[in-house]
């Protein structure tokens, strides 16, 4: 895996938007399983070839697929997995209920795609080749990009064991613990096509944070971290016959407008992050409720190898962030944990629900280029004072 040796690299968080015709696309096969699936593919392989030149033009140095080809970072696994069968379980952490007229105008922001299942049978693959299909289009595209010079790697995401568990709840098995160690044993084998691809794997670890204010507010803090170590040490088990370094991590606290006041603060959890096995990881730090939490890397020694992604550009609003508060926080970061440590993220996807649309997508490809103007200006200062 790239690090910033002699700059200050940039990536994002996964999703990207989608364009009309493979949200449209996505609600045809939903509707009619199988009728529309030459359409859906030949609209994502267009949106991949889209997203990876938008990437390249704003000047992101990791790139993806941008997820085009999924409805979400985590559901779409029901259409590849078994034991996902029965109807919709309520949805957690979606709503609002303590601000009722924000929830109503988040609302509006709502995806048409939210089967959300309780397992309720033995959780094992039923159609690996489309997991494998998604692997091999988005490979294909990232050799004309990487072979041009055009871009520095590019990443692949997969949902953790742990994510999976957390949106689709356990119905089946005795206890959350050997229902998040069965997925960890399925969804190995997507994580190591990903990886023999040639592709970095981000693994998804929503969980990680946003397990506390969606489900477990009830519970202390030293329950919850019992909780998340639980879903850690099922991510590396999945993970044990990967390298670290062909692998990173994200985790957060939601991709909405919400309020974040119950967000649990990253220094309540980030040693327990740390344990995992994936070389990078990835967190929002952007956002208004957690932008001060670069002064806590000040007192975290980072494990040997790691190093850190934080988001420097907020997903959720339309604001295009100026290249200097870019600049500030990449220096802020740098200076508590090493230049080499940080590469230059984004809090969350832009696109983390097919149809769900918060930032306009000329601003999403504009906010992406800020972050990529304002690594290169903090670039320039730090390594300027090592000359």
């Amino acid at each position: 895996m790239k690090r910033s040796t002699d700059r200050i690299l940039t990536t994002h968080t996964g999703s990207l938007p989608r364009p009309k015709p493979v949200v449209d696309a996505m609600i045809a096969e939903q509707k009619e399983p199988g009728r529309h699936k030459a359409a859906l593919t030949a609209a994502t392989r267009d949106a991949v070839k889209h997203v990876v030149a938008k990437q390249i033009e704003a000047g992101i140095d990791v790139i993806n697929d941008g997820e085009q080809g999924r409805t979400d970072y985590t559901v779409h696994v029901l259409d590849r997995l078994t034991g996902f069968e029965g109807d919709n379980s309520p949805t957690r952490g979606v709503s609002e209920p303590e601000f009722p007229e924000l929830s109503q105008m988040l609302s509006f922001f709502a995806s048409p795609f939210q089967h959300r299942p309780k397992c309720s049978g033995p959780v094992t693959w039923k159609d690996f080749p489309a997991a494998q299909a998604d692997i091999d289009l988005a490979r294909d595209t990232m050799k004309g990009a990487i072979s041009g010079n055009l871009a520095e790697e590019f990443f692949m995401t997969s949902p953790s064991p742990g994510q999976v568990a957390r949106y689709l709840s356990n119905a089946y098995y005795k206890t959350e613990e050997e229902y998040v160690f069965t997925l960890a044993d399925v969804m190995k084998r997507e994580y190591k096509a990903i990886v023999d691809a040639g592709l970095i794997l981000q693994l998804d670890c929503p969980d990680l944070a946003m397990l506390r204010h969606t489900v477990y507010l009830d519970k202390s803090i030293e329950e919850f971290r019992k909780i998340i170590a639980v879903n850690v040490a099922a991510l590396n088990e999945a993970v044990k016959d990967i390298p670290a370094d062909r692998m990173r991590m994200h985790l957060c606290w939601g991709s909405t407008m919400a309020p974040r006041h119950t967000d649990v603060p990253l220094k309540d959890i980030i040693d327990i992050v740390l344990t995992a096995k994936p070389m990078a990881v990835s967190f929002p730090a952007a956002n208004a409720r957690h932008e001060h939490e670069w002064k806590i890397w000040k007192d975290i020694k980072l494990p040997d190898g790691k190093f850190i992604i934080p988001g420097v550009i907020d997903s959720t609003h339309n604001t295009i962030e100026h290249p200097e508060v870019v600049c500030d926080r990449l220096l802020n970061f740098a200076s508590a944990v090493g230049r080499e440590n940080v590469m230059g993220g984004v809090d969350c996807g832009f696109g983390t629900f097919a149809g769900r649309v918060q930032v306009d997508t000329r601003i999403v490809w504009m906010k992406l280029a800020a972050l990529a103007e304002g690594a290169a200006m903090a670039s320039k200062q730090l390594w300027k004072k090592a000359a």
